[in-house]
């Protein structure tokens, strides 16, 4: 168990990620193209660069799984991009960084099997962040494969803010600094209306089958806001929305784990619930991938097992 003091580093990290992303978006966002045709900036380099350092100097044995590779960096940005991400990361830390320390700290921990494992995505939402909308930069920690801490930095959840949880309790406070306030779901049922949260890209939402969904479970005329990344699980943390279904479109599709660790300690710590579509636990025990698992569902928990009940009649 790690105190707030073993903890603070981290967020701090994550506090200095979600600066350099900003200072990106916001004047020199510069876009790559991965394999799979996944699209990734120089922002989500120097993020994960950011996070992995202080990892390396505060966890420097625990594993870690994370979305960008030192391979990548090296083989997709020429040379003037690297030497800009480097130059974007020093100026973050304050200090000389090269693209050789990069590259480094990318790979940090990968592939090492550990009783205590970080997983990152340095921007979840990467096309959002591309857009000019929400996105995340996602931390969160397992052991013995549970979530069982995590830190979500959203720049564009209000004037900006750190959702975090650790020990059981979840917590926010200002990106810009501030006292942490103590954060818990929501009290409201389908009864009342249900704020839900979904994602805007079509690829990654079957909104026809959540309307479905939302019909047949009684969550009528529901308040629906559209945003990407992270942002939908800490809005369910603290109480401003109530339930969030990410179900693909594609049957065989299955979810990144560093697109979930963080936002299930989050939700866990704030009284919340987190599913597949079967009502069972998220499985991170089988590497990269929710191999197990199919759809996930996020809920304040007044109403998750009905809701359950529902989406296995709906989704074939």
């Amino acid at each position: 168990m790690l105190s707030t003091t073993d903890f603070t580093p981290m967020l701090e990290a994550v506090c200095r990620a979600a600066q350099l992303c900003q200072r990106v978006q916001e004047k020199q966002v510069l876009d790559v193209e991965k394999p799979g045709r996944e699209p990734v900036t120089i922002a989500d380099y120097g993020s994960q660069a950011i996070l992995c350092q202080a990892l390396t100097q505060y966890f420097p044995n625990d594993g870690v799984i994370a979305e960008e590779q030192g391979e990548h960096f090296l083989n997709a940005l020429p040379e003037e991009q690297r030497q800009h991400v480097a130059t974007l990361v020093g100026e973050t830390l304050q200090n000389v960084v090269t693209a050789e320390d990069i590259v480094r700290w990318l790979d940090h921990g990968r592939g090492r099997t550990t009783q205590r494992t970080w997983v990152i995505d340095p921007i979840d939402g990467t096309k959002g962040f591309l857009a000019g909308r929400h996105y995340t930069i996602a931390l969160g920690l397992l052991e013995g494969h549970l979530p069982v801490a995590g830190v979500l930095g959203c720049p564009g959840y209000g004037e900006g803010m750190l959702v975090y949880a650790l020990n059981g309790e979840a917590r926010r406070v200002p990106l810009a600094g501030g006292f942490p306030e103590r954060i818990r779901v929501s009290m409201r049922t389908p009864k009342e209306r249900f704020h839900v949260v979904e994602s805007v890209e079509q690829q990654h939402a079957a909104h026809d089958v959540m309307q479905q969904i939302y019909e047949q479970a009684g969550i009528t005329n529901p308040q629906v806001l559209r945003i990407d990344g992270q942002d939908k699980y800490a809005l369910i943390a603290s109480g401003d929305a109530d339930l969030y279904l990410r179900i693909s479109p594609k049957a065989d599709y299955r979810e990144r784990v560093w697109d979930h660790a963080a936002g299930v300690a989050v939700i866990t710590a704030a009284g919340g619930t987190v599913t597949d579509k079967d009502g069972n636990q998220l499985d991170f025990s089988v590497g990269e991938k929710l191999a197990n698992n199919m759809s996930v569902i996020v809920s304040n928990g007044r109403a998750h097992d009905h809701i359950v009940r529902v989406a296995q009649t709906v989704i074939s």
